[in-house]
């Protein structure tokens, strides 16, 4: 899952929750769906606040008019 893009994982999550939402799978098919799209949304969670950290990076180098992109050291 490393290797999936935003994009990517997110249209994965949409085809889970649609496929759930429909309720035309088997219960074992359902439950490993959940379980994927669980997984998928903490990935994409994941991704988002790697993304957060970058743009609040560069808000605080702008203050010094230093224009970088870095991701924060954790």
């Amino acid at each position: 899952m490393d290797s999936l893009s935003f994009e990517e994982a997110f249209e994965q999550l949409e085809a889970a929750i649609t496929a759930l939402q429909e309720g035309k799978i088997p219960l074992d098919q359902a439950l490993k769906q959940y379980q994927d799209g669980m997984h998928l949304a903490q990935y994409c969670n994941g991704l988002l606040q790697q993304a957060e950290l970058s743009v609040q990076k560069l808000s605080v180098e702008e203050s010094t008019d230093t224009l970088s992109l870095s991701p924060l050291d954790l």
